[in-house]
């Protein structure tokens, strides 16, 4: 087997929790988000972000998983779900444990090169870099309110094009020299509630076989240009694994990718 399918392989048994052992101390993924439905409410009440009325609950009765959105009664989603995942995690959808996922916006290019402009050029499998970057207006940066500028461990996923669709990275700030960055209109970012879900372990999530196989039958548009639409990503079904299993997850897939190198 080829050191890319053992990678993919390893990223499946991750996410399905069969890679590293369950602790029955852990807190459960339930527990994880009742604290991310408390933090929504304080945010809430600070203005500071509104109230989704559509907002999604998934739960487990009877070996049959239910989902409930907003007022409306609960549908069986059964032929959503990928695969099975241990009793203490739990499927949620992607928007119900990030307090920010949006595209970038179209920019006003400039030769000044003060204020980069992550493009889907900048986010390769091999890591993030900002060598191919171009750079916005200087007069334009006003017109960025302050969560379009990325914050270190942003979650960007490529939502356009053919080639490059789904292709997922992590924003690393240590690497950007100008200290600004923000996305442009290809590329979606996804900002979770990281004192309860790990940026990487979503990564892990996006980059696995069970997302990336099926990309392009989740995009709009034509043949020459496929779009992850930013409902779809919102949208998406993710694993929720308890927050200590998680650090393990992302300390074990590491370790073996090494290996593999």
């Amino acid at each position: 087997m080829k050191a890319e399918d053992l990678k993919n392989s390893i990223l499946q048994l991750a996410m399905e929790g069969k890679l590293v052992p369950q602790d029955p101390n852990d807190e459960p993924a339930s527990v994880l988000l009742e604290k991310i439905r408390e933090e929504k409410e304080q945010l809430i009440k600070e203005k500071k972000i509104k109230r989704n009325k559509n907002e999604s609950f998934i739960y487990k009765r009877d070996n049959h998983f239910y989902e409930k959105i907003g007022d409306n009664e609960p549908v069986c989603i059964d032929d959503e779900i990928p695969f099975e995942i241990p009793d203490n995690w739990a499927w949620v959808r992607l928007d119900s444990v990030c307090k920010y996922i949006q595209r970038g916006k179209s920019p006003k290019y400039s030769e000044i090169k003060k204020f980069p402009v992550v493009a889907q050029k900048c986010n390769q499998w091999s890591g993030f870099s900002l060598e191919k970057a171009k750079f916005i207006d200087p007069k334009t940066v006003d017109s960025y309110n302050e969560e379009r500028i990325l914050q270190n461990k942003d979650i960007m996923w490529n939502s356009t094009g053919l080639g490059t669709l789904g292709r997922v990275g992590l924003y690393d700030e240590s690497v950007n020299k100008y200290g600004w960055a923000v996305a442009d209109s290809h590329v979606t970012i996804i900002r979770p509630f990281a004192e309860y879900i790990l940026q990487e372990f979503i990564y892990l999530f996006l980059a696995s076989p069970t997302v990336q196989l099926v990309i392009e039958s989740k995009a709009g548009g034509s043949t020459k240009q496929k779009e992850l639409n930013l409902s779809t990503i919102k949208n998406y079904l993710i694993p929720l694994a308890p927050y200590n299993e998680q650090k393990k997850i992302i300390e074990k897939v590491h370790n073996l990718n090494k290996v593999l190198e």
